[in-house]
């Protein structure tokens, strides 16, 4: 009989965290529907294989910049970041933390507001969300705030000094700007509609 090796144990350094189910709901929909990232609010989202149609991070591939310093700038890759999605508690904070009234999800362009998912900007890479309207997102990664985004938020909430508000918003924003993400399985959202968030077993990896 073929030995199999003995699977990682919390004794061999490995701590293991079950996979689980949280529920939100979609609080609000969002189309970059000009040349620009900034998003205007509308009533539902049809997503393709490409993501949204006529949005400004559409198609199968998107070009390489400072996140990727891997490849040459405007390097041609998959890409992973068809839909951004935020939460409105994390945003809440952030406008906390700049001082603002408010920082709302178009400013920073996003596709997605997600309510009543605790820490969202925290879910791991591969969780799925299940909405239940039929479409399925899968995440990505954490979207790293940016000063490009810091500067329209400055420049929308009126902030006297924009240069330093493009400045401050990566630190206000930093694990709270959200998720990026992409279509696995296309269909139409709407407003209200349900979501369950499927998050994988999660470890970290420590190598002998």
């Amino acid at each position: 009989m073929l030995d199999l090796p003995i699977p990682p144990t919390r004794e061999a350094g490995f701590n293991i965290v079950p996979a689980k189910k949280l529920t939100g709901r979609v609080a609000g929909l969002y189309l970059a529907a000009a040349d620009h990232f900034e998003t205007a609010a509308v009533d539902g989202l049809t997503l393709g294989f490409d993501g949204i149609p006529g949005d400004f991070h559409r198609g199968p591939t998107r070009r390489s910049g400072s996140r990727e310093p891997w490849y040459p700038r405007g390097t041609e890759m998959r890409n992973e970041r068809q839909l951004s999605i935020v939460a409105p508690d994390e945003l809440t904070l952030v406008a906390e933390r700049m001082g603002l009234a408010e920082v709302r999800p178009e400013w920073i362009g996003a596709n997605i507001l997600l309510d009543g998912i605790p820490h969202l900007s925290m879910l791991p890479s591969g969780t799925l969300l299940f909405f239940k309207g039929g479409v399925t997102v899968k995440v990505d990664a954490q979207n790293g705030p940016c000063r490009y985004a810091g500067k329209q938020v400055a420049m929308r909430a009126g902030m006297a000094d924009e240069e330093a508000g493009s400045l401050l918003f990566p630190k206000a924003a930093k694990r709270l700007r959200g998720l990026v993400a992409w279509v696995e399985k296309p269909g139409t959202l709407t407003i209200d509609e349900e979501v369950s968030a499927r998050v994988p077993e999660q470890w970290i990896y420590r190598p002998a």
